[in-house]
């Protein structure tokens, strides 16, 4: 028998690591140093506090990069970089640290920011809890999918790809379990970063929902 759908949430801790950076070449040097923790905090920290505000979320050192030292077309490049479909933190970690090498070693401007607007390492530790809701058949997952909170529809949903370290979600990896592939595959096909959370949550459970009035 195929187990339920255990709910989980989560909560993170946001950590100061004492490391600054004012210009490019020391925010090359923060992120070969931070660890894998700070890396995902500073680019998917904004799809779990904002991104059911907006649907584009941005990451902080493009942020950086362009409000603060105008570098444009460098912020535009790690602007450019689709941070939230890596799977491994790590490879995220040498994307940004092969953009930075490639602008200084082209001779890039590498000028100071002015004094109290450097950039700020912060790292997150997560806490997981287990929700009291299980789910043990699709009009179930439906029920509860409706009253969980936005962290959780964010944990099953973003961050299982760092768990998993595969492109795919909490749903669709127990959907498959219980045979129903199809709606697993039409979950694993849906564009996440592209509409709200709250959107999200409602495509998903007329999704299950016309699957189960089939």
């Amino acid at each position: 028998m195929t187990e339920g759908f255990h709910f989980y949430t989560q909560y993170h801790l946001v950590e100061m690591l004492g490391l600054d950076a004012k210009n490019p070449g020391e925010l090359l040097e923060g992120i070969k140093a931070v660890p894998a923790s700070s890396i995902y905090y500073h680019t998917h920290r904004f799809l779990q506090q904002h991104h059911y505000l907006s649907p584009e979320p941005p990451n902080d050192f493009a942020f950086w990069l362009m409000d603060i030292l105008h570098l444009n077309s460098l912020g535009e490049e790690f602007l450019s970089i689709d941070t939230v479909h890596y799977c491994n933190l790590e490879d995220l970690r040498k994307k940004f640290r092969d953009l930075l090498e490639d602008y200084l070693s082209k001779g890039g401007t590498n000028t100071d920011c002015l004094p109290g607007f450097e950039f700020h390492f912060l790292a997150c530790k997560t806490f997981v809890l287990p929700m009291p809701y299980v789910a043990h058949n699709l009009t179930e997952f439906a029920e509860i999918l409706k009253k969980v909170s936005i962290r959780a529809l964010y944990f099953h949903m973003f961050e299982a790809r760092m768990r998993l370290g595969v492109p795919d979600n909490d749903f669709s990896q127990w959907l498959k379990s219980m045979g129903e592939e199809g709606l697993a595959n039409k979950i694993s096909r849906l564009d996440p970063y592209n509409m709200t959370l709250e959107s999200l949550r409602k495509k998903i459970i007329r999704m299950v929902e016309d699957r189960v009035q089939s």
